[in-house]
């Protein structure tokens, strides 16, 4: 075994977790990485290897946030975990237990191992969805990691509760149990930068929709933009940095409309200029169309709502400079076209 501390890093094939994994890999520390099959440890080994890190110190374990079998073994000699994996759907599905009991009840099988595990530190890979949707704050309130959204609200979306919860449950262990890891949370905005392969996230999967043409108008909203590769940064940063455990790392720089991505979608692709929204959709529209459109019943919460907030957290104890939304998005769709996926 290294001799560099054990990092495990949980849903190894998901989109944010392949950059992590490299960026560990890349300061030198031997990974782990859980898949609840091994049937995509050569593709994360292939991504890995494309992001510029040697997947000779990446090896994988089996386990299912759905099951506790599987979970002592992943994280068995682990000074760090690194907790990712949670469902993403770009549809919202009419029962939210569905996102929510996997995030939650994951989250926590994923802690309980890491506690009999003696793992020093956890880091949680929560969302500004769990920021941003508090009860009772003024339109110009200035968002940041002391907000906590109010999973109780009737307008939030399965996805946004799911992560809500599973952070909420996350905390309640880890300051209630007794030799329990100290825990970090970063929580990153809508996560755009390059895509590494043909097995896209949800974010990315938007463009794709986007140059179908599916949408000719965009709903009006506006949301927070970060950069994978800062993302991933941050993870990796909180994973040794001392004297943080217990606080939440809110990673966003600027904002952007849908209509906005799609502006970007038709400069960076002239060819799909026509595919894009051409104009945005009064709200009532928006609703309206949710109710025959899975798809737009993600992005009701956003309507009419323009989130302020603070990154200074982040800059000031992790050490990080954030790339502009502009450039994530940009960066996210060249990567689209290189893979010929747009």
């Amino acid at each position: 075994m290294s001799s560099e501390p054990q990092v495990v890093v949980t849903g190894a094939s998901g989109f944010l977790a392949k950059y992590i994994i490299a960026e560990f890999l890349r300061r030198g520390h031997s990974v782990r990485g859980t898949l609840r099959s091994m049937g995509k440890a050569d593709a994360v080994r292939s991504a890995v290897n494309r992001l510029g890190a040697d997947p000779g110190r990446l090896s994988f374990a089996v386990a299912d946030l759905t099951t506790d079998a599987g979970w002592d073994d992943a994280v068995a000699a682990a000074s760090v975990v690194v907790h990712t994996a949670s469902p993403f759907p770009i549809s919202q599905p009419d029962d939210a237990e569905i996102l929510i009991s996997p995030a939650r009840d994951g989250t926590l099988r994923v802690l309980r191992a890491a506690t009999k595990a003696s793992v020093a530190r956890v880091v949680l890979t929560s969302s500004t969805v769990a920021i941003f949707y508090p009860s009772g704050r003024p339109k110009e309130h200035i968002y940041s990691e002391e907000d906590f959204t109010d999973e109780t609200r009737p307008d939030l979306t399965a996805y946004f509760k799911s992560k809500t919860i599973a952070e909420k449950a996350a905390w309640d262990f880890t300051e209630s149990t007794p030799g329990a890891p100290k825990m970090v949370a970063i929580n990153p905005s809508f996560v755009q930068g390059p895509a590494v392969d043909s097995d896209l996230s949800t974010s990315h999967e938007l463009y794709r929709v986007l140059a179908k043409g599916t949408y000719p108008a965009a709903p009006s909203i506006m949301f927070p933009v970060t950069d994978v590769r800062d993302v991933a940064v941050a993870h990796v940063e909180a994973a040794f940095r001392p004297g943080i455990g217990g606080q939440r790392y809110l990673v966003g720089e600027g904002q952007l409309t849908l209509f906005g991505l799609g502006r970007i979608l038709a400069r960076e692709c002239p060819d799909l200029a026509s595919k894009v929204p051409k104009f945005e959709l009064p709200d009532f529209a928006v609703r309206l169309a949710a109710t025959f459109d899975r798809k737009l019943q993600t992005v009701l919460p956003e309507l009419g709502q323009k989130k302020a907030y603070s990154n200074a957290k982040v800059k000031t104890d992790l050490g990080l400079t954030l790339r502009g939304a502009d450039e994530a998005a940009t960066a996210a769709v060249r990567s689209l076209r290189d893979l010929r996926l747009i």
